[in-house]
């Protein structure tokens, strides 16, 4: 199994070489800092990240191996949210952001995931929301750092030989 653990910048990256494989996910295993997945090419790949680290669409990903693959926003289930008047998006905007949602925002539109309770709000306040399939890349949050990447070649987070996992019924 391959382990991913460090980012190329992709300025850094030499475009003559070729990437080895995709890794395809939603936002939500975007996020995780422990994921084992399944590869574009059927490899499997264990993800070791700094907790707090969100993978973003076209980031690169490297491990010990060698191996270079690129991080590809899968499509998932959202609404595309838009309104006439810029006032009446904003006011979208503050709503969903004081019941603390996920949004991407984009020129003239946001996205969220798809929840009915959410759509029956937005359409109250007047906005448009269609359903739609599409890569969600949320903001950071005010709090997320930006999109700064630890692009220096090392390591993300130390990668444990053996990881022991503790559920409550083990005897100690």
């Amino acid at each position: 199994m391959l382990t991913l653990h460090t980012k190329i910048a992709r300025a850094e990256f030499d475009a003559g070489r070729a990437v080895g494989a995709q890794l395809v996910l939603p936002f939500e295993l975007r996020e995780k800092c422990r994921l084992r997945a399944v590869l574009s090419n059927g490899d499997e790949v264990a993800v070791f990240t700094p907790r707090g680290t969100v993978l973003r669409d076209g980031d690169l990903l490297t491990g010990a191996e060698g191996v270079v693959v690129e991080v590809v926003a899968a499509l998932e289930p959202t609404y595309l949210v838009w309104c006439a008047d810029p006032n009446l998006l904003l006011r979208c905007a503050f709503h969903l952001g004081n019941r603390h949602t996920q949004a991407q925002v984009g020129d003239g539109f946001l996205r969220i995931r798809r929840d009915p309770v959410l759509h029956a709000m937005l359409a109250g306040l007047g906005a448009s929301v269609q359903e739609e399939d599409a890569a969600f890349e949320p903001e950071s949050g005010a709090y997320g750092g930006g999109h700064a990447h630890a692009d220096d070649g090392h390591p993300l987070a130390p990668i444990p030989l053996r990881q022991k996992i503790h559920r409550p019924h083990d005897p100690r």
